[in-house]
Order: structure tokens, then C-alpha cells, then sequence
């Protein structure tokens, strides 16, 4: 299980939630989550990526749980959810399905919103009988769907078998992460964000990184590399935005023009200039309007944010 090393006080601390409760997979994993915000008020459900937890949403937990109900949840290994020996894209949609029916009511439709390789999850998940009793719409952030190493951008090589043998070598390496050092912070920072990240920025994203345990970092990056979920995305029929950052090496931005030409239902495409991969951390404010609008569009709720707004 990740060790937890956000700092608790900070300005991406993730705040306390309202209730905590376990979800049990179809193979028996269980998982953390999460609930924030009021009773009642419209769902949204946020799957973070590879190497990160439910703390990677802090901004959007703040900012929505005023009048949204927010379920976060730690995918397996990853946060307060113990390791399994099953790493797999069907494993990530089995999640997804027993998060979904351990917090919504039956019928009940919310705003799934997936970074990197939560997106990957909702590809994987999109035609399961879960997700499409309560997806009302989708929100892809810096993901893809295959070619993944092929494509990466982290090891500054030309385009080619070698480039994609060192760069599979890196993200698989079993090495230890080991502490947050400002040699670890520069690292990180090249490999996931952009220039203009700030410190605070950089250390959050580090410190949830770093917690992930290097077997589960390794686990899941075999998974990755052998990616190929092409027919999710076609089958992924609800309507569907995408958020991508013109700086992300890991998902560089010919992912999201190929999702955005392989959804049946697209609904908006932003590039977000000179931000890396951690979009939600990098452009939190951008990534809550795109949750928000698609949560007022696609969901019979509009009425509900008022008067919780009304009521606060």
C-alpha cells in the first residue's frame, strides 16, 4: 500500500471527506473511497492516474464539493488501496463498476471525469453495465488509449525502436523513487509537467508520486505498455470531452487528437499550452469548468446546484 506523504497543510492537500467506505471488486480487491460534498447534490466520480492517488484531486474536490457530491477512489496499490496480484485493463474497469455501485443509487447518472490512467479506465469500462446505467458524460484528461511508450516523449530521443526500448526501461524500472529531493522535483517536473509549473505545484505532485510503491509502479507499467484500447473509445458512446497539454511527454497530445477522431460522441477538445500530463494539478481551474459544464449540460441537476448554493 502507498505510503501517504502529502503534506496535510498545504495548498494541494486534499481535504477531509465526508464519509470513507470500501468498495470490493469482482476478484476481491478492495478499494478506498472517498464521498465529498452534500447529500443528494450531482455526482461526479474522479479515477486518478498511474502512480497517483485520491490526493491528486484536491482542487477539484475543493472546488466542487460545495454543491456536487464527489466520489474520488484509489485505484488498486495505489493510495489507501492494498496491491493485487491482478493488474489488467479489465481489473481497472471491475474497479470502476464496484466503486460505482457502492456510491450511487440505482438509475443514478453522474460526470465520470479520468486522468491518464484513470481515462484508460473509462475506456475500458465502456461498456460495462455499471458504467453505462450511470455515466451521463465523460471527461478525458491526458490519456490515450495505445501506443503509449511508442509515442512518449519522457526520453528526449528521435521517434523509433530505441527511443521506445530506453523509454519502456524507464517508466518499468523497479528503482526506488526514494525521498522528495529537489534533484527528484527537477526530474519529475521535465518527465510530467510544464515549464511554468510552480514549486507548489511540483512538490504536490512529487509527494503523491513518490508514494507509490515502486512494485506497483512496475506492476502497472507492464499494463501500459501493452495498452490497446481502441475499441473502448469507440464504445464509449456517452458524450465525451478531452483535456490535453501541448507540453505532456508522457501523453503527448497526438493521444487526444486521436480520441478526439475515435469517440462517437465528442463535445469539446482543449489543448492547454505549454501545461505537462498533471493537467488537474497544472489547470485546476480549467479542469472544474469542463467537469462543471458537463455536469449542467448532460445531467438533470441545474435546479440542485442552486438551492444547494442557496442553502450554503
Amino acid at each position: 500500500m502507498s505510503r501517504l506523504t502529502h503534506d496535510a497543510h498545504g495548498t494541494y492537500a486534499p481535504p477531509p471527506p465526508v464519509r470513507e467506505l470500501v468498495a470490493h471488486s469482482a476478484d476481491g480487491a478492495t478499494l478506498h473511497v472517498e464521498v465529498h460534498g452534500p447529500e443528494g447534490a450531482p455526482a461526479v466520480v474522479l479515477a486518478h492516474g498511474w502512480t497517483c492517488s485520491t490526493a491528486f484531486w484536491a482542487a477539484q474536490i475543493r472546488d466542487l464539493a460545495v454543491d456536487h457530491r464527489v466520489v474520488a477512489y484509489d485505484q488498486r496499490g495505489h493510495g489507501r488501496s492494498p496491491a493485487s496480484e491482478l493488474c489488467s485493463t479489465d481489473a481497472l474497469a471491475d474497479d470502476l463498476e464496484a466503486v460505482l455501485a457502492a456510491t450511487l443509487a440505482p438509475g443514478e447518472q453522474a460526470v465520470l471525469v479520468g486522468h491518464s490512467m484513470g481515462g484508460m479506465t473509462l475506456m475500458a469500462a465502456s461498456t460495462r453495465p455499471r458504467f453505462t446505467e450511470h455515466a451521463a458524460a465523460a471527461l478525458l484528461c491526458s490519456t490515450g488509449s495505445t501506443r503509449l511508450v511508442a509515442e512518449s516523449r519522457v526520453v528526449p530521443l528521435r521517434a523509433g525502436p530505441l527511443r521506445t526500448r530506453v523509454t519502456a526501461a524507464v517508466l518499468g524500472s523497479r528503482a526506488p523513487l526514494g525521498p522528495v529531493t529537489p534533484v527528484a522535483r527537477r526530474i519529475l517536473k521535465y518527465a510530467t509537467m510544464g515549464a511554468g509549473s510552480s514549486p507548489l505545484m511540483v512538490d504536490a505532485c512529487a509527494r503523491i508520486v513518490h508514494a507509490c510503491p515502486r512494485s506497483v509502479r512496475h506492476a502497472w507499467s507492464a499494463v501500459l505498455e501493452s495498452l490497446d484500447l481502441d475499441h473502448g473509445v469507440r464504445e464509449l458512446r456517452v458524450p465525451t470531452a478531452v483535456v490535453a497539454g501541448t507540453a505532456d511527454r508522457l501523453t503527448p497530445v497526438v493521444h487526444a487528437r486521436a480520441l478526439v477522431a475515435a469517440l462517437p460522441n465528442c463535445v469539446g477538445s482543449t489543448e492547454l499550452p505549454g501545461v505537462g500530463h498533471m493537467t488537474p494539478i497544472e489547470a485546476p481551474e480549467l479542469v472544474t469548468a469542463r467537469i462543471r459544464e458537463l455536469v449542467a449540460t448532460y445531467t438533470q441537476t441545474a435546479g440542485k446546484i442552486e438551492e444547494i448554493k442557496e442553502g450554503a
